[in-house]
């Protein structure tokens, strides 16, 4: 069984989906104004984006990007603090890893 749908109510989609795109190369595969997105990934990931004024999420939620190496990692990293996002370094604990809150309001784990 594979996990292949996931919904996340975000309170921007367009930033969250501009987000997507830019950081962990989503494709777009539909929008309904500022209100929905579909995206999907490389592997078959439906990820939607639906609009809320309020956006709660546990504290511990988070979704998650495996990437192929700590290079990549260290690389998106950088990416990030030079577009302006307060990320910590990444660090060893169950993987090399740090999270980013990301616009919409989720957060996002990068880890190998």
């Amino acid at each position: 069984m594979k996990l292949n749908h996931l919904n996340l109510t975000v309170n921007d989609v367009k930033a969250a989906r501009e987000f997507l795109e830019k950081y962990f190369e989503l494709k777009t595969g539909d929008t309904r104004g500022n209100s929905f997105a579909v995206l999907f990934d490389d592997n078959g990931l439906v990820l939607t984006l639906m609009k809320s004024a309020q956006v709660s999420y546990p504290k511990t939620f988070h979704i998650g990007f495996i990437q192929e190496s700590e290079e990549r990692v260290n690389e998106i990293n950088q990416r990030l603090k030079d577009d302006g996002f307060d990320v910590e370094p990444p660090k060893r604990s169950h993987g090399w890893t740090f999270y980013v809150e990301a616009p919409g309001g989720f957060t996002v784990e990068v880890l190998c």
